[in-house]
């Protein structure tokens, strides 16, 4: 591979959304997966509910070109690669004084969270309307309604965790946001209730939903019908 490409302060991560093709082998994935997994990229299988996708795999690494090559395996194992997402572990601009644990837990997350099957996926920016234009806001406004936006999230602490990964530039939303949740019904509850909050209700925009359950990866690709 060429000389590794690494963010100059976090991870770069890498949705991909596959359907299971006749061609796809159950070999040829586990192994594309577990070598990346050797090569110190965190590798999150996901059985998917509805027609979107089959298996989804969220994979987390230093370098892009790692990620790269798990793309490359895992449709070369004969899975289609029906939608993706791009994006970089951040910390939030309004979140730049939190303690040294919290700032490594958003910069190098441990993934998949014990308990927490239930998994939920959907894109987002800011709103640019005339009417609601979030990049018009003086940052002491933003930052005053991020916070409460916050405080609505860690009202669900044990029950969801919510992992934003940063996009502008890169896909064509600003955020990604991944959910991991113990009940499917949390994943219903913790978005229903912070689009209440004035930072989502006046000045977010969603992108589609994927919505599935984590397991380990031979009890994925099984449920997938690679058994």
């Amino acid at each position: 591979m060429p000389a590794a490409l690494v963010p100059s302060v976090g991870w770069g991560v890498l949705h991909l959304f596959c359907k299971v093709g006749p061609l796809a082998e159950l070999e040829a994935v586990g192994a594309a997966v577990k070598a990346a997994e050797a090569d110190a990229v965190q590798v999150v299988p996901v059985a998917m509910l509805g027609h979107k996708a089959d298996v989804a795999f969220m994979a987390l690494g230093a370098d892009l070109w790692r990620l790269r090559q798990l793309q490359t395996e895992l449709a070369s194992a004969g899975l289609e690669v029906v939608d993706s997402y791009v994006s970089l572990t951040e910390l939030s601009e309004y979140a730049q004084g939190v303690p040294d644990e919290l700032r490594e837990a958003r910069l190098h997350p441990n993934l998949p969270p014990e308990g927490k099957q239930a998994f939920c996926f959907y894109p987002m920016s800011k709103r640019r309307g005339d009417g609601h234009n979030w990049f018009t806001l003086p940052y002491d406004e933003r930052k005053e309604l991020m916070y409460a936006h916050g405080a609505s999230g860690r009202k669900f602490a044990g029950r969801v965790l919510q992992v934003v990964t940063g996009s502008t530039g890169i896909d064509d939303f600003e955020w990604g946001v991944t959910l991991f949740a113990v009940h499917p019904d949390d994943l219903k509850e913790v978005v229903y209730t912070m689009r209440f909050d004035e930072a989502s209700a006046a000045y977010a925009e969603f992108g589609p939903f994927y919505t599935g359950m984590v397991a380990g990866l031979d009890e994925v690709l099984a449920a997938v019908g690679l058994a």
